[in-house]
């Protein structure tokens, strides 16, 4: 199968692939980190790109390889020995060479490792496979013949098994030579701490609601009349914005406001009900897990609001914000409402590793929010 028809774990549906975006929005400190490091000559070995899901962290990764692949090191000298001016920009043009074999997956410079898909199955495996990393030691073996600079990206290192995560272990510590290893991960705690150890940091930032449209524009997606509300939903990911885009995330959030906005003398039994019994159909489970991500977030802004005195950003109508502060005006019951976001993720957790019916998972969630509202 071709590139283009292989099913990809690390792209997020309705958006480029990484590879594929040229451009990286409000991640200038990490730019500036790497690249610092590249003309003073201490290129580390091992990049651990860190940051919450959705930020630009594969683009990053992506780029840093386009630029590794097409750009000399700093210390060697040009035509007649004379030195190359240090690079300003990570930037590469779309017409490099180097880019466009990128694009199409060819070339030799680079590996990439992610989720592969299960043979017998057809499904996207839970986890990288440590025959994924063994494999990387014949690209490194047959690639040193060329002598030339060689990129690794693995997305993402949380999603290795014990094995996988071994192997590339001892490749990290004996690494090889003129090969830089980018390791993306949303949460580096999942990380043996011996990898950690071995790899140098770069942190990426939420985006800001400017950088946060522009990056939207970029993958071809324009919701400016509801960047506001994207920009509060997402917590600043552009892949939590494209998701919630997708699935239809801000009418879905906006129900549940409506739902419990009656509480706790009204509770819209008929409306909840409706609400559970959309959880079907071929796409069920992406549902499923976008409705408990919003609900996990509509507990947390009434937590916040308790406890700061004010509600966040508006994120839905205008009810919105006073339901927020009627059903949680001071810090006890923004405690309440914390309390209520850990009872119900748990159970939330137990219920779906039981299959149990969606429908009567939701309708157990959104009764727990009812009692808590009732204090």
């Amino acid at each position: 199968m071709s590139i283009d028809t292989l099913p990809e774990a690390d792209r997020t549906e309705g958006a480029p692939h990484p590879r594929e975006t040229i451009h990286l929005y409000g991640q200038d400190a990490a730019e500036t980190t790497f690249l610092s490091a590249f003309n003073a000559g201490r290129l580390h070995h091992a990049w651990l790109m860190a940051g919450p899901r959705g930020v630009g962290k594969a683009t990053l990764a992506w780029r840093i390889a386009r630029f590794l692949l097409a750009t000399p090191d700093a210390d060697d000298g040009g035509l007649f020995g004379e030195a190359m001016p240090s690079p300003e920009t990570l930037d590469i043009s779309s017409e490099h060479p180097v880019a466009r074999r990128l694009l199409a997956g060819s070339d030799p410079g680079l590996y990439h490792i992610t989720r592969s898909v299960n043979e017998k199955t057809g499904k996207m495996r839970d986890a990288i496979l440590a025959d994924a990393v063994r494999e990387l030691n014949q690209f490194l073996q047959l690639s040193a013949a060329d002598g030339g600079r060689r990129v690794v990206i693995i997305d993402s290192a949380d999603e290795m098994n014990t094995q996988a995560a071994n192997a590339l272990l001892k490749m990290l510590e004996e690494p090889p030579a003129l090969t830089t290893f980018l390791l993306i991960t949303h949460q580096p705690a999942r990380l043996l701490p011996t990898i950690r150890s071995r790899c140098r940091v770069l942190r990426l930032n939420t985006l800001s609601e400017h950088d946060m449209a522009t990056a939207l524009a970029q993958a071809g997606v324009e919701q400016a009349e509801d960047a506001p509300a994207l920009a509060a939903l997402s917590g600043g990911s552009v892949g939590e914005s494209i998701r919630l885009i997708n699935q239809d995330g801000l009418k879905v959030y906006d129900e549940l406001v409506q739902i419990i906005s009656g509480l706790p003398q009204r509770f819209d039994r008929q409306r909840a009900m409706k609400l559970a019994e959309s959880i079907s159909g071929k796409e069920a489970s992406q549902k499923l897990d976008l409705l408990l991500v919003l609900i996990n977030l509509l507990l947390s802004r009434l937590a916040q609001t308790g406890a700061y005195g004010h509600p966040p950003a508006v994120a839905a109508s205008n009810e919105e914000q006073e339901t927020l502060l009627r059903l949680s005006p001071d810090a006890a019951r923004g405690r309440l409402w914390a309390n209520c976001a850990q009872d119900i993720s748990s159970r939330a957790r137990h219920g779906q590793s039981v299959n149990l019916d969606p429908v009567a998972l939701v309708l157990d969630t959104v009764f727990s929010i009812q009692k808590t509202a009732a204090g």
